[in-house]
């Protein structure tokens, strides 16, 4: 066994152990928070494009497993970084209000990419979690295969969440 698996397997021990004795003494809110650290679920969205179903999918199973949650939102490449999207506001409203630990981060260009290179970067994503396969490609190098390549190779499954309408 390697030194470094060998430090993880210590580490989660160790988590384990401090989540325990918060949980004996009736903190289980400290308790879920040691437990979900390191456990995060990525909700990828594009401007203009944020689905309530895909939305409460990712917010209720993050909440379920007891994971933090990962917003990425991409805006295409010249726009702003979408500070006057009234959705993400809400969203972001909703998701405090509910209490789930999560984190914005904003990207320009396409959403494919820009969930490969996240993936590729953090290595506590559980999976992603997507609104449908149209709005992968929407922004993207038609002609970049390298990009068809690595999607391929992702490194967390992909959930896509569509209407049962349009399936």
């Amino acid at each position: 066994m390697s030194a470094n698996k060998l430090k993880k397997i210590m580490k989660k021990m160790e988590d384990v152990l401090a989540a325990t004795s918060f949980a004996e003494e009736g903190e289980s809110e400290a308790a879920r928070s040691i437990l979900a650290e390191g456990r995060r679920v990525l909700l990828a969205l594009k401007e203009g494009r944020i689905d309530v179903k895909t939305v409460k999918y990712a917010v209720n199973t993050a909440k379920r497993i007891s994971a933090n949650l990962d917003v990425l939102y991409v805006v295409p490449v010249g726009k702003q970084d979408g500070a006057d999207d009234p959705l993400l506001g809400v969203l972001q409203s909703e998701l405090s209000a509910e209490g789930v630990p999560y984190r914005l981060v904003r990207k320009t260009g396409c959403l494919k990419q820009a969930v490969i290179d996240y993936t590729n970067r953090e290595k506590d994503i559980l999976f992603a979690v997507v609104e449908s396969p149209n709005s992968l490609d929407a922004d993207c190098n038609n002609k970049d295969t390298r990009l068809s390549e690595l999607w391929q190779k992702l490194k967390c499954p992909l959930v896509v969440v569509m209407d049962g309408a349009g399936a």
